[in-house]
């Protein structure tokens, strides 16, 4: 039996019908409002009826960007949508109108670390960690073949995990959380630093974002560095040392077997991933006397959040 996935970001949302295979078979997309939650229900819907008229399923997972409760039926809080306290899956199952169909909401990194387990590049790892690193850093973690959410819903929050004491201010109301340094958001905030205080080795940015330093975007960083330009080059792995940092700290709680890196800015490939590789190894806890885990790219860009919540809605009916 197929299974619909739903990918929710914040301006839009990817919906596709999975084979148990891991296999999108039929995807379409709606725009939506991130500070307008019923946009969002209302979207989910639209496109679950459109399927609907050529597919059979009987459960919709929804991957959420947010922290979600562990009967994975609300999001409790999210900084880039206005969800507070939300019943999403209940708000879309009564928008759905099938009774037959169970609505279940998970963590959107976790629905993506999931797919990569299951179907992607982690498929050989009992133990991974998943780093989805786009406007935020977000995770998952599998221990032993389990996905881990926690006694109430918010584990494997790591973007969250304070690396820097009173540093910069972050949407979950705290400073110095890892996303603040491991992240396109964090990576765009110096490229305009850059933009500002160095305009002239900043040319090349400057010059892709028309001039302007507030305009400099992820992707024009790694358009820069890709053509060889050193600042370009530098705030890649600027970005890539913070994520090793990080991995390394959690190698020693968690030992995994790999690291799978994930989100918008793997686009810079090994610019960003050999310097993350350096970092981890230069910091991992009594390096010389384990193994390195692997720091690998994910295999599934973009269709991760939609596999990963179509199969761990899949897992609720016992399919």
């Amino acid at each position: 039996m197929h299974a619909i996935g739903v990918d929710i970001g914040g301006t839009k949302i990817a919906v596709g019908v999975v084979d148990d295979e891991g296999v999108i078979v039929a995807k379409t997309r709606r725009r939506t409002q991130p500070q307008h939650p019923a946009s969002i229900d209302e979207a989910i819907a639209d496109a679950v009826g459109e399927l609907s008229q050529d597919h059979e399923f009987r459960s919709v997972g929804l991957a959420a960007a947010g922290f979600v409760s562990s009967d994975r039926a609300h999001v409790t809080f999210a900084p880039n949508i206005a969800w507070r306290e939300y019943p999403l899956a209940e708000k879309v199952a009564e928008l759905i109108n099938l009774p037959d169909v169970t609505v279940v909401v998970e963590n959107d990194a976790n629905a993506a670390g999931w797919a990569e387990y299951k179907f992607g590049v982690a498929r050989d790892a009992t133990n991974m960690v998943m780093l989805t690193i786009g406007t935020g850093l977000g995770a998952a973690l599998v221990v032993d073949g389990h996905l881990v959410r926690g006694q109430y819903g918010f584990g494997a929050e790591l973007g969250h995990f304070r690396v820097v004491p009173g540093g910069h201010p972050c949407g979950c109301g705290l400073r110095g959380c890892w996303e603040q340094y491991a992240s396109g958001s964090a990576l765009v905030r110096e490229a305009h630093r850059a933009g500002v205080e160095r305009p002239v080795r900043a040319a090349a940015l400057l010059e892709l974002a028309g001039g302007n330093a507030a305009a400099i975007s992820g992707p024009h960083v790694t358009k820069a560095a890709v053509g060889g330009d050193e600042l370009g080059i530098e705030l890649l792995a600027e970005l890539g040392s913070w994520i090793g940092q990080g991995c390394a700290s959690l190698a020693a709680v968690l030992d995994p077997a790999m690291f799978v890196v994930g989100g918008g800015v793997i686009a810079a490939g090994d610019l960003m991933l050999e310097p993350a590789r350096a970092s981890y190894a230069e910091n991992l806890p009594a390096r010389g006397h384990r193994p390195i885990a692997p720091i690998v790219a994910a295999a599934m860009a973009n269709d991760a959040g939609i596999v990963g919540a179509a199969s761990l809605a899949r897992e609720v009916m016992g399919e």
